[in-house]
């Protein structure tokens, strides 16, 4: 066959249309009921995602270290709940295990990779909380001397301040610890330091970026729910990139502003609008502004969040649910059922996520969402504002 010849099949695939990147919002509000759903979701999750199955790497973000930490999360809010006869801590274990396994495989933290995606900090971390361990406490606090150079990642996926996410995990595990607390805090206020010393405006990859995954809102709001002290000080860093959102109440995902297009967790107004919620109380004096910001960013997730990629925290339905009030939270999440999914890509709507087991790319982050609705917990994003 030469290389002209194209079959029937590959000559639709090429003339198919791509995916839409969001589906229109016109349908009656519903709700499903939550704990059935979240039952569901993590029985999905055992046995198409046994830990042996789950790759390692990606620590809170994706890979068994962050289905880990789910489960040692819902195991807190369900202790007596069971899945095939175990306790969620036991879960929790045998995914742990799996990435034990394979740490020597592991990178070293580094200026580039000490975040929450570092897999070694991020082991360290859930262990030092689930052991009670004060030695390994340390051992995640003396990793802070890879981030004092100039050239380390501010970011919370791969930069210093998801690391400050890791210290809130531990801190929390030693209240009654003062030698502990001091040494968390201690290492906290000298990252903080380094972080607030950075050039302006704070870059990844050489680019400006705005929202919570990579950019200043997720910066801003790591330190100021670490150490609220900061927040008078991040005021006008926090209004100056407020009066960047655009007309339909989207936020770019860069600077200088370009296109009007993702609107998601990572880059958009859900993410603003997560982080907003999270730390308002901080900022009393734009109160009024802030809440004219999230009502306005709202909007344009109501009308363009319900996207085609597979529901997930980081750009997918279940993340832009947790940016959203009550019935249309309620609404949006009934977009993340199993069946819905299948039907979704039985109507050639969904694009499949490389990570489908992930806390923050796939299923683990869908229970997440509807043990949010069964608890009527506040609307946070665990591993990023829950703590």
């Amino acid at each position: 066959m030469s290389d002209e010849t194209v079959t029937p099949a590959a000559s639709a695939a090429q003339t198919a249309a791509p995916i839409p990147r969001y589906f229109r919002n016109d349908a009656p509000l519903a709700r499903r009921d939550p704990h059935k759903q979240l039952l569901a979701s993590l029985d999905r999750l055992i046995t198409d995602y046994p830990p042996h199955h789950v790759p390692p790497g990606g620590g809170l973000y994706y890979g068994p270290i962050s289905v880990a930490f789910l489960f040692y999360a819902l195991h807190n809010l369900y202790p007596d709940l069971t899945l095939e006869n175990y306790p969620l801590n036991t879960w929790s274990a045998a995914y742990i295990e799996q990435a034990q396994a394979n740490m020597k495989d592991f990178p070293a933290p580094s200026p580039s990779k000490c975040g929450v995606s570092n897999d070694i900090m991020s082991l360290l971390a859930l262990y030092a909380v689930t052991a009670k361990d004060p030695e390994t406490v340390k051992e995640l606090c003396d990793h802070a001397a890879v981030m004092f150079g100039p050239e380390t990642s501010n970011d919370w996926l791969n930069g210093r301040s998801g690391y400050l996410y890791l210290l809130r995990l531990v801190r929390g595990a030693f209240l009654h610890n003062q030698e502990i607390t001091e040494l968390i805090e201690d290492t906290a206020d000298e990252v903080i330091e380094n972080i607030m010393g950075s050039s302006r405006p704070w870059k990844w990859h050489g680019k400006a970026y705005v929202g919570a995954v990579h950019g200043a809102i997720g910066i801003i709001t790591q330190i100021v729910l670490t150490d609220p002290s900061w927040a008078p000080k991040l005021e006008a860093e926090l209004g100056a990139l407020l009066s960047y959102q655009y007309e339909s109440g989207n936020f770019p995902s860069s600077l200088p502003p370009g296109r009007d297009r993702l609107v998601q967790f990572c880059h958009g107004a859900p993410g603003v609008v997560a982080s907003l919620l999270s730390i308002r109380k901080y900022f009393p004096e734009i109160h009024e502004r802030i809440d004219r910001v999230v009502a306005k960013a709202r909007e344009c997730i109501w009308e363009r969040g319900l996207l085609t990629k597979e529901p997930c925290l980081c750009h997918g339905i279940s993340g832009n649910a947790l940016a959203l009030d009550e019935k249309q939270f309620d609404h949006f999440m009934t977009y993340t059922t199993g069946h819905e999914i299948k039907s979704m890509a039985k109507d050639g709507m969904l694009e499949k996520s490389d990570d489908p087991s992930a806390l923050w790319c796939g299923e683990a982050g869908r229970a997440w969402c509807w043990a949010v609705a069964d608890k009527q917990l506040d609307k946070r994003l665990l591993g990023y504002n829950d703590i």
